[in-house]
């Protein structure tokens, strides 16, 4: 394979590659596409799959194991063809067979290349971070829920309550016909949880342990049962256990039991100083977003309509991995929610036009400070990836390409520079009108609108 020529279209960052396939190597891939069909093919007077790849081309014409000889050899050949023009191509290629003849191949290939990248700013960008103070109120709510966790179920006797759980048998009818989905046996539930079809919990209430009794309810106009929206329906219900949930007592015993601390004071001290981590933590996170659009917004690139396609196409495959890791593929997903993959792309395209752009910033800060990073810092990595991952060193090197290790290496501190350059703004303070100044603002009003307002008002 040779590259005759590298010349640029009318189209922006767009190129035409061409590049010749040599007699010998596309005669090896046309013998090899021989051998490998003729076992199906059957000709007269020959058995199945001897028949002579010279019979077979004077029967079916001398091309006609050149697109399955081409398809073969264009991936790497095309891999080796952009390297060799030194080319960053963002685009999978256009491909137009120019000719075909004793002496080879020859074969334009027409590719988008990486856009030229221009940054207005990237020192001094400004963004705000709000770090949110810790009041006793959130501690508390912490507190709430460790207390709900440690809650212990007690039966109760008595008439039932808003916020009792309920054991309860239901089986119901429209119409006198039971309905699929309406019946159950033990079924527990919490009374105001709002599980079930408005009206039914609150009927439930004022009636105790060892009853049997209708509900009468209707469902809801947009239910999502086409034959039940908006029926009056019946379930009959026969209540068997009504419980309530008790908490325990919130004092220096319970925190033992539930922490490392001895005392209510130290563990409240130990949830303050968790939620201020928490809240430095989201304060930064937002801020780095921020940062990260301050960072685009300075951004001068004719990018290629290309990379955002091929970056969406990215997310939706890991998407997909993801989602076949809990057994559901991405054709069941979509099945499912009645998507088609044309707006399961339009859902991806924003944050997939916006990764693009800000992995380019990032790029020509890389170049414009001469980031690097040394084989220390990619065994560094290696071995921290090792770490987090329980794998063994050898297992992460051989499942991520040294080349992406240093380019993430590389546009992390990038992005370190400029978040060390950046400027943290405070969110601008909530006006207030107190009911002095809205006095004054009134006073200062012209006469002639207070008398418009008046008469208006009569």
């Amino acid at each position: 394979m040779s590259v005759k020529n590298v010349t640029t279209t009318e189209t922006k960052n767009q190129v035409k590659l061409e590049l010749h396939i040599e007699k010998d190597v596309f005669e090896a891939a046309v013998q090899k596409v021989y051998r490998k069909n003729v076992k199906t093919i059957t000709i007269p007077g020959f058995r199945k799959g001897k028949a002579p790849r010279s019979i077979i081309e004077k029967m079916y014409g001398k091309g006609v194991f050149y697109e399955d000889a081409l398809n073969d050899l264009l991936p790497a050949e095309l891999t080796k063809a952009v390297e060799e023009a030194k080319l960053e191509v963002v685009s999978r290629p256009e491909i137009e067979v120019d000719d075909i003849n004793d002496d080879g191949v020859t074969v334009f290939a027409l590719y988008y290349v990486k856009p030229e990248v221009e940054l207005k700013a990237y020192k001094g960008l400004e963004a705000e971070k709000n770090v949110q103070a810790v009041t006793d109120e959130d501690v508390d709510h912490e507190i709430g829920h460790a207390l709900e966790r440690a809650a212990r179920m007690v039966e109760v006797d008595r008439a039932c309550e808003m916020g009792d759980f309920a054991t309860i048998d239901y089986m119901g009818s429209v119409d006198g016909v039971p309905f699929d989905g309406g019946k159950a046996e033990g079924h527990k539930l919490e009374i105001g949880s709002n599980s079930f079809i408005p009206g039914f919990e609150e009927q439930i209430i004022g009636h105790k342990a060892g009853e049997a009794f209708d509900i009468n309810v209707k469902f809801p106009e947009e239910y999502h049962a086409e034959e039940l929206k908006g029926k009056d329906a019946v379930f009959a219900i026969m209540l068997h256990k009504l419980e309530k949930k008790e908490l325990p007592a919130l004092d220096d015993e319970f925190v033992k039991d539930v922490s490392e601390f001895d005392t209510l004071d130290e563990y409240k001290a130990d949830i303050k100083a968790n939620i201020e981590k928490r809240n430095e933590r989201m304060a930064e996170e937002a801020f780095e977003a921020a940062l990260s659009e301050a960072l685009i917004a300075n951004l001068e690139a004719d990018i290629p309509e290309s990379m955002f396609e091929l970056e969406v196409e990215r997310m939706i495959d890991d998407y997909a991995y993801r989602m076949q890791s809990q057994g559901i593929s991405l054709d069941m997903y979509m099945k499912y929610t009645g998507m088609t993959i044309d707006n399961f792309k339009e859902q991806f395209k924003p944050q997939a036009e916006s990764r693009v752009k800000f992995q380019l910033a990032l790029e020509k800060v890389v170049a414009l400070e001469n980031i690097t990073v040394t084989d220390e810092d990619v065994e560094a990595e290696y071995t921290k990836m090792a770490e987090a991952y329980k794998m063994e060193l050898e297992q992460v090197k051989n499942a991520v390409p040294e080349a992406a290790v240093r380019e993430d290496l590389v546009r992390t501190r990038a992005f370190d520079l400029i978040k060390e350059n950046a400027k943290a703004k405070k969110p601008a303070a909530k006006k207030t009108t107190t009911k002095k100044a809205e006095g004054d603002a009134e006073e200062k009003k012209p006469a002639a609108k207070k008398t418009t307002a008046k008469k208006t008002e009569e």
